[in-house]
């Protein structure tokens, strides 16, 4: 990451900000310029791997700009204070948009047909009791576990009845036909079906990627 330049005094401060009030686009770059070096300390709790440095610093530069634009000179505060509460909540807002247009993708995945040929996506199968999708960054990604790993979680018997009951492979099948099909009672196939879709919630909610 790029060496910033030294923030401005108080004084110095004072005079750019009085400037850009009275309309001088060379006072503003100047204070974006000498707060750059606080957007690079405020983007650090938000980088990873997944997310280029760079695309912080500019969204985090986005809040610097409406910080400038909308701060009162008049309030006893240094602009950097007030600044930062807004690069992090521009910081913030990229992060949940980001959250959501994964839970979309997710939550939405197709895994299998019913028997009228309709699409079977994840959220029909497992739901979203009790499960808040903003806070818990990692939920959208842990869904995308479950039809990889269905196999590794239930039982031979667990798996064939999840399969038949939500049409994962073909047809669907209600409870009373799998009972037949398998000669036990339909109430022993619903315990069946209900202990797998724990297993498979369990999985959601206990895989870390």
């Amino acid at each position: 990451m790029k060496t910033f330049e030294k923030p401005l005094s108080a004084e110095e401060e004072k005079e750019m900000l009085k400037r850009y009030k009275l309309g001088d686009m060379e006072a503003k770059n100047i204070l974006i310029e000498k707060n750059m070096r606080l957007v690079a300390h405020m983007i650090k709790k938000y980088h990873s791997r997944e997310r280029d440095a760079e695309d912080l610093i500019s969204v985090g530069t986005i809040g610097l700009i409406k910080a400038i634009q909308s701060f009162d000179a008049d309030k006893n505060i240094r602009l950097a204070t007030y600044a930062a509460k807004c690069i992090d909540n521009e910081l913030l807002m990229m992060l949940r948009a980001e959250k959501k247009h994964l839970r979309e993708v997710s939550m939405y995945d197709s895994i299998g047909m019913d028997k009228e040929g309709n699409e079977i996506q994840i959220i029909e199968l497992v739901g979203e009791e009790n499960v808040d999708v903003v806070d818990d960054y990692l939920f959208a990604q842990r869904i995308l576990c479950l039809k990889e790993k269905m196999k590794e979680v239930l039982t031979d018997r667990e798996y064939e009845i999840i399969i038949k009951r939500y049409g994962l492979l073909g047809e669907e099948f209600t409870q009373n036909e799998i009972a037949k099909e398998l000669q036990i009672s339909r109430s022993y196939v619903s315990r069946i079906e209900k202990k797998a879709l724990e297993k498979l919630k369990k999985l959601l909610e206990q895989n870390k990627l």
